[in-house]
């Protein structure tokens, strides 16, 4: 796979797909991490004199034109940053779009509209793709976030054209994600979390090979210890995926494996901010684990201290409430705390992170949820096996 550095761009007409999917209140740009990770790749095609076409999704149109959703707020954002004016295509395909893309000159941005109010975006349509192709002579993708989905932009698109690479944050991500599959440092600690042991049985299976120990928190937990028929009183468990934690747990032990799950758990009987909260070893009926306790937080700081690796995805409880964040928020410093190579994975485990304060002491944060999960599994990623054929 090339990369941007690596491509002819000089003076060309180059089609970079970003992540813009960023939120939106009132129609401003709420949070603009997403534009900002973007803007080395951005630099470094406009000062080849590149005429660049940005393209991107944002939110879950289906394939319909929702107003609420456009990326004309999003290119008003990116030109303050960028110090330029950025045109804005108010049509994604088109007789416009194309009209727009012709005019544009060396130097120029022109973000097209939200990629998703095609239905063809989606379901990876050539036909689609071909007209987004029209007029582009290189493509760059370096939309991490959508490389696990076969989407027209980032699959069939990146077929249509020969000259073609990833971007500056597609590399930093492959980079520091295949550290953490390949040969890393030992002590190695995996750390996951969130709602669903099914979201999470790949990753466990395929870096489990690696890890000295693994972390358990989140909701996932509970199917692990109903597997152990430890009392969960009404906490979630998966119950189809009992024999899977078994399994796991079995292979963890054959392997040598620390499994570790938690101890004691912060209880509430109903899931609302304010609600009567219990420190409980084992969960009485009628009762909701919703975080890690104070005696597991303190068993996995230990576990951290020391560690030369560390790969975390999924938070340790309901931590978008205050009081069920505590867990998260202590596994957060801890990993900060520690000299690790630490890799957290994007969506609930980077806003973890910023929340607790500690986002610059964590060597990479991924900003594709899915996709690092994905990449972390071993799977191929189709938008970057699209990149890699000829």
């Amino acid at each position: 796979m090339k990369y941007v550095d690596h491509l002819p761009v000089d003076g060309k007409t180059v089609f970079l797909r970003v992540d813009f999917n960023v939120p939106l209140r009132e129609g401003k740009v709420e949070d603009d991490t997403r534009i900002r990770a973007a803007l080395p790749t951005i630099n470094y095609l406009l000062q080849r004199r590149a005429k660049l076409v940005l393209a991107s999704h944002l939110g879950r149109p289906r394939g319909k034109v929702v107003k609420e959703l456009s990326l004309k707020p999003v290119a008003e954002h990116l030109g303050k940053l960028l110090g330029r004016p950025v045109k804005f295509s108010p049509q994604t395909v088109g007789e416009e779009a194309d009209r727009m893309k012709e005019q544009i000159k060396e130097g120029d941005v022109l973000l097209l509209e939200n990629l998703r109010f095609n239905p063809g975006e989606t379901k990876d349509d050539v036909e689609f793709a071909s007209q987004l192709a029209r007029g582009i002579e290189v493509y760059v993708n370096d939309a991490f976030g959508t490389c696990h989905r076969a989407h027209a932009s980032v699959h069939a698109l990146a077929k249509l054209i020969s000259v073609k690479g990833a971007g500056f944050l597609i590399k930093k991500e492959v980079e520091n994600l295949s550290k953490a599959l390949l040969n890393p440092s030992h002590p190695y600690v995996l750390i996951v979390g969130g709602a669903k042991v099914s979201d999470k049985i790949p990753v466990l299976e395929n870096l489990m090979g690696h890890a000295d120990r693994v972390l358990v928190g989140g909701a996932m937990a509970y199917t692990f210890l109903k597997a152990l028929g430890r009392p969960v009183g009404d906490s979630l468990v998966e119950e189809e995926r009992l024999e899977d934690a078994e399994r796991i747990l079995r292979e963890a032990e054959e392997r040598g494996i620390e499994f570790l799950l938690p101890r004691d758990h912060r209880c509430v009987r109903e899931i609302k901010p304010g609600a009567e909260m219990r420190i409980m070893d084992e969960i009485e009926s009628g009762w909701k684990g919703v975080d890690i306790g104070p005696e597991t937080e303190k068993i996995y700081r230990e576990k951290i201290t020391d560690a030369a690796t560390v790969v975390w995805n999924g938070p340790m409880g309901i931590f978008e409430i205050e009081e069920f964040s505590h867990g998260t928020v202590a596994v957060a410093r801890a990993v900060a705390e520690s000299s690790a190579f630490s890799v957290v994975g994007g969506g609930d485990s980077a806003s973890a992170v910023k929340k607790a304060g500690v986002s610059d002491k964590i060597s990479h944060i991924s900003t594709g949820g899915g996709a690092s999960l994905e990449f972390l599994s071993g799977k191929p990623l189709p938008g970057l096996q699209a990149l890699e054929e000829k």
